[in-house]
């Protein structure tokens, strides 16, 4: 078997493992229900990662605010991650690891849902952001891998890819954002 050969399978297999794992699958559907409801009682969603998971929280917030499968009024979703101007202005007048916990801290309200979203689980700065969101009376959403790390035990629901691997988890993380989304919109026009 030849290298792409390989990494499809190995997608495959992590995605067969979420398909497999009945808990796995009832805590997907609580987080697109629970991020349903926070647009049925006029919440917001707040996404929020590093690297390639900053990507996928402005991907996933995109899907929402524009629309994903089906043409609907936009859902009040936003991504810490896209405003390069606070990202850098916090990370240079504190540090990088309140980056998310401090604009979050003036924006966040009980009605809202924070997905955190970090592969390891570890991340400082989404980790702070969900401990942030709780103290406003936030639902907060780990989208994680690996054992699912400090994340795990702070977040309301805690989706744990059962992988290792960094690109895998990602590649699952889309995926699930992606039923996320179909579920939310499921009952706006």
């Amino acid at each position: 078997m030849g290298l792409v050969e390989a990494r499809i399978s190995e997608s495959i297999e992590v995605k067969q493992s979420i398909l497999a794992d009945k808990d796995l699958l009832r805590k997907i559907e609580e987080a697109g229900k629970l991020v349903k409801q926070t647009f049925v009682e006029g919440g917001k969603v707040y996404l929020c990662g590093n690297g390639g998971s900053a990507s996928d929280s402005i991907h996933i917030a995109a899907e929402l605010s524009g629309r994903f499968q089906k043409e609907r009024k936009s859902l009040p979703a936003l991504s810490l991650n896209a405003d390069v101007a606070a990202l850098t202005a916090i990370s240079n007048d504190y540090c990088y690891d309140q980056v998310f916990e401090r604009i979050l801290s003036g924006i966040v309200h009980e009605k809202d849902v924070l997905i955190g979203i970090s592969t390891s689980g570890n991340s400082e700065n989404v980790y702070r952001a969900i401990v942030e969101a709780k103290k406003h009376g936030s639902k907060t959403i780990g989208l994680i891998g690996k054992d699912g790390g400090k994340i795990k035990d702070v977040a309301d629901v805690s989706i744990i890819v059962p992988c290792d691997n960094t690109a895998r988890i990602q590649e699952s993380h889309i995926m699930i954002g992606h039923i996320i989304c179909e579920i939310a919109e499921e009952d706006y026009e």
